[in-house]
């Protein structure tokens, strides 16, 4: 029997927010009101999420020894999601984010720095540090070490999900070992070439022969194509107070669907309504809902659609 439901490999970083009242022009000065520091990164967010699901989740990453390294920390060991393979580096600093969040709209815009002695040494992941879960989760940044990861899965039959954001050199050779991949908006045509999303995302599909290839649409929703055939689902209208990790949240509730079997279009519904929730409080982390929440969220709110993509139900 598995040690853990789900084990992730990547990122984290602690996020300092900055609150604006509005955002101003290019070159522009203006105040702020004030400043929130607060724990993020998409595969640590993403595991916190699946510990709040009530998955037996594991974080595999790398933390600075600072003062950011330290609310990290303690962020991931109140969750609950098991450390043992975490390292901390010595005379580093933890990755760390800039966030600037326009209040108006709740949209942020991100800086941030990772220290290249963060980065995961693809040795490290010996194949009892994944094979001790059901799901393998990861990210793109450390593309060495989440392709060793990826691959020990595949061996072992463990269902990989992936959450990527940019073109990573070597990313090609994680793709063949990903069963679910959610993508950024921007991610599918920057691969392919392709500025149709549609045919993007088929054209992923067939060449590397992952059971899904979807993309994450921010407010819109999801869209993806499985076994051949496209499905959207619109995001949910809320009072959104920050952006912030909303991603994150997203792929975590859908590690939760994917170790639940939901049917997919269920699956992308509840991922939808999990990140919509996390968009009416303040940071990464602000509002990681429960099961029960986000269901009854999905039956009573309103949605936001993209005729776009309505067209391919």
């Amino acid at each position: 029997m598995s040690s853990f439901d789900v084990v992730g490999v990547g990122l984290n970083a602690t996020d300092t927010l900055i609150l604006l009242p509005r955002f101003p022009a290019y070159g522009g000065k203006a105040p702020f009101e004030r400043e929130v520091l607060s724990p993020g990164g998409q595969v640590a967010s993403a595991m916190v999420t699946c510990a709040r699901l009530g998955m037996r989740a594991k974080y595999i990453g790398t933390l600075g020894d600072d003062q950011r390294g330290a609310v990290q920390l303690a962020s991931l060991r109140a969750s609950g999601v098991n450390l043992d393979d975490i390292e901390v580096r010595p005379d580093c600093p933890n990755q760390s984010a800039y966030i600037l969040v326009d209040q108006v709209t709740g949209e942020r815009t991100v800086f941030w720095k990772r220290d290249d002695s963060l980065r995961i040494d693809p040795a490290s992941l010996t194949p009892d540090k994944i094979t001790c879960a059901r799901l393998l989760h990861i990210d793109g940044h450390d593309t060495a070490a989440v392709a060793r990861a990826a691959e020990i899965a595949r061996q072992h039959q463990i269902p990989v999900t992936v959450d990527v954001d940019t073109i990573y050199p070597g990313f090609d050779r994680v793709l063949p070992n990903v069963d679910y991949l959610i993508a950024s908006s921007e991610f599918p045509a920057r691969w392919t070439l392709e500025s149709d999303p549609l045919r993007a995302l088929a054209m992923i599909q067939d060449e590397y022969g992952m059971r899904l290839a979807a993309m994450t649409l921010g407010a819109d929703g999801a869209l993806g194509r499985f076994d051949g055939e496209y499905i959207y689902s619109p995001g949910f209208v809320v009072e959104c107070v920050d952006t912030t990790g909303a991603g994150d949240v997203f792929h975590g509730a859908f590690c939760y669907a994917v170790f639940q079997s939901m049917p997919l279009r269920e699956a992308l519904e509840f991922s939808n309504a999990m990140a919509a929730l996390n968009c009416t409080a303040l940071g990464a982390r602000g509002y990681i809902a429960s099961v029960e929440e986000a269901r009854a969220f999905a039956r009573s709110a309103a949605r936001r659609s993209n005729a776009e993509f309505e067209q391919h139900p």
